[in-house]
């Protein structure tokens, strides 16, 4: 097949849409480390994770032998407002760089929340629901799964309530204004509002706020009041499962067009984004039936792969939550406040840990003004404005894209578009006006926060 007869857009039809997640913790050979009760230390039974998570979400969570679950009829029909979302040959993007690769990316921006959320957000919404709570509390760090999940729960009648990390509640006020007018209540974090908020803003005055913290306070409220779970939006391995029809999605598209993959590339930040778009290629990859390269792209400034243990740690600031196994910088650890919201979490998901951990993929940390000038070039080829969270996978795969040039290899780069940038334009107006810096967290600061780490000999 030559290189114009793959069209543009490559769209799947509705009976082509996945029916069911697949759930690669089945096919992995060393599994995910259980989450730990910090209590006790023993693995999470599923009458502890039911106290926390609707109890459909914590069977999901604790499965680690069904390769498939089914989709629920009324979830895939929410899934047809918007999917299949379309994979895109970066014809224009090739052309600007002057390289004999074939770039394709999973453009998973055409939606209201504007991101991949959503794919999990409408299935932890509609299991609320089926359950009979009355609402759930979660935390949202750029603002896309807060954004996501309040539009989930409007379409099921939940109340939804949201701890926004705090740097971003102040950067991205129209992000905030579109949960509002979902319904949700939005509270900046760390705040007064919870116990271990008050005391996140005593131990650290002036703070900007972390995932971490907002994932305690979240978990809390949840906690303490009567018909409410708490849902988190990545990280976990139930958010993963449902993230899967990224990648079910993107191979089954490929397969059409008769196209294998050579580079695969998606941003890292607790693991939702890259775990649903690399989970059938990964699985091809356990069972021995072919080999890729995973590329997995982090925030220099929050580099848990790259510079992070590989231990049991909490996954959140305050202690309260059950501890996971992964590479983790420590819960202390407070990222500079940069502009990759969605990216500023101490810890990865158990599953991309493990398989990091294995040799399945390898992961690279880039710099802030790096990742916009990726953002712009993108941009003004390719036509989409891009999240700075999905701008650290374009940074790649052009990187990618131009070791190719000098090679004469003619490789298949696919990389995960996350979601777009119109709620980032204080980003994107720093990037412009020559204000935007780097920061790369010291040795020293770092140990310092993983000197925290729990005492534990896991």
């Amino acid at each position: 097949m030559t290189n114009r007869e793959i069209p543009y857009k490559i769209y799947l039809s509705e009976q082509e849409l996945p029916k069911k997640w697949y759930n690669v913790r089945a096919d992995m050979k060393n599994k995910p480390a259980p989450l730990r009760n910090p209590g006790t230390l023993q693995p999470m039974t599923l009458e502890e994770l039911s106290g926390v998570f609707c109890r459909e979400l914590a069977l999901q969570e604790l499965n680690d032998t069904d390769p498939y679950i089914d989709i629920p009829e009324e979830i895939q029909s929410f899934y047809k407002m918007y999917r299949p979302s379309p994979l895109v040959r970066a014809y224009c993007l090739e052309e600007k760089l002057g390289t004999p690769a074939h770039i394709f990316y999973k453009f998973e921006g055409n939606n209201t929340s504007g991101s991949h959320k959503l794919n999990s957000a409408i299935a932890q919404a509609y299991y609320a629901k089926r359950q009979g709570l009355k609402g759930v509390t979660t935390e949202t760090g750029a603002g896309q799964w807060g954004t996501a999940l309040s539009m989930a729960c409007s379409y099921f009648g939940l109340d939804c309530k949201v701890f926004m990390v705090k740097v971003s509640y102040e950067q991205k006020p129209f992000r905030r204004e579109v949960m509002r007018t979902f319904g949700a209540s939005v509270t900046p974090s760390p705040s007064p509002t919870t116990r271990v908020g008050r005391e996140i803003l005593e131990k650290f005055p002036g703070t900007t706020g972390s995932l971490g913290c907002a994932i305690s306070e979240a978990v809390e409220a949840a906690v303490t009041t009567e018909g409410y779970r708490y849902v988190l939006g990545s990280v976990l391995s139930q958010v993963l499962l449902h993230q899967s029809v990224i990648g079910l999605e993107t191979k089954t598209a490929l397969d059409k067009y008769g196209v294998k993959p050579d580079v695969i590339i998606g941003c890292a930040g607790g693991g939702s984004n890259l775990g649903g778009l690399i989970a059938p290629f990964v699985g091809e990859m356990l069972r021995g039936e072919a080999d890729y390269q995973i590329i997995a792209v982090e925030p220099a400034s929050c580099p848990s792969m790259t510079r992070g243990k590989y231990v049991y740690d909490f996954c959140d600031t305050g202690m309260v939550c059950p501890m996971a196994k992964m590479y983790t910088l420590g819960s202390s650890f407070i990222p500079t406040p940069n502009h990759a919201g969605g990216l500023r979490y101490h810890g990865m998901s158990s599953i991309v840990s493990q398989l990091y951990h294995d040799g399945y993929l390898t992961a690279r940390a880039v710099e802030q003004t790096e990742v916009f000038k990726a953002a712009e070039e993108f941009c003004r080829v390719e036509g989409i404005l891009p999240a700075p969270e999905s701008s650290h996978a374009i940074r790649v795969a052009i990187d990618e894209a131009l070791k190719c040039k000098e090679t004469g290899e003619a490789k298949n780069i696919v990389f995960g578009l996350t979601g777009t940038g119109f709620f980032d334009m204080t980003a994107y107006e720093k990037f412009n006006d020559g204000l935007m810096s780097d920061y790369i967290p010291t040795d020293a600061e770092i140990e310092k926060s993983l000197s925290r780490l729990p005492k534990v000999d896991l």
